[in-house]
């Protein structure tokens, strides 16, 4: 009886990783051309210089704003200044909403502050980062990768120099 249960609880403890193993996603073709390279998944970035965060999966900055934190697709003009793909990213996952426990992030990774240490996904030359629609490669890609435009489920598209968050501005390229 002792071996049946071990065994039983073998199998189930078995079917539990596995299905774990499954439900991680891989999300490169979401994170932006600035986003440093060496994370297949990314649910948000915390931007130590300017104490936002950006959240890849919905493609917006997530700022302060007095006592409130704001979500838009682009920063306030008090930050248009600042580089992302020089500026360093600290990759958080699985906390919903980081900016909620800012003070813990804070003081963590307030010591990044003004580091330029990281390889944009943008000057990466692993094709696996050909993907992200702000990789110089990811027209090339699309051609090399019918039926998939780079975003699983996205519109079809090439590489939109003008995207905001893919791209800070035209003098960071």
């Amino acid at each position: 009886m002792k071996k049946l249960m071990f065994l039983f609880v073998a199998v189930i403890g078995f079917t539990a990783i596995s299905k774990a193993q499954v439900n991680v996603s891989i999300n490169i073709g979401a994170q932006p051309a600035w986003g440093p390279t060496g994370y297949d998944h990314v649910d948000y970035y915390y931007l130590p210089d300017i104490d936002c965060y950006y959240d890849v999966p919905n493609k917006v900055y997530v700022y302060p704003n007095g006592n409130s934190w704001v979500r838009a697709k682009q920063l306030p003009a008090k930050y248009r200044n600042v580089d992302l793909y020089s500026a360093h990213k600290v990759v958080i996952n699985g906390d919903n909403r980081p900016y909620m426990n800012a003070a813990k992030y804070r003081q963590e990774y307030g010591s990044f502050k003004g580091r330029h240490d990281q390889t944009p996904i943008r000057d990466s030359r692993e094709e696996k980062y050909f993907e992200s629609k702000g990789h110089p490669q990811h027209s090339q890609w699309v051609k090399d990768h019918p039926g998939n435009d780079g975003k699983k489920g996205g519109k079809k598209g090439g590489n939109n120099r003008n995207d905001r968050n893919d791209h800070p501005g035209p003098d960071h390229h």
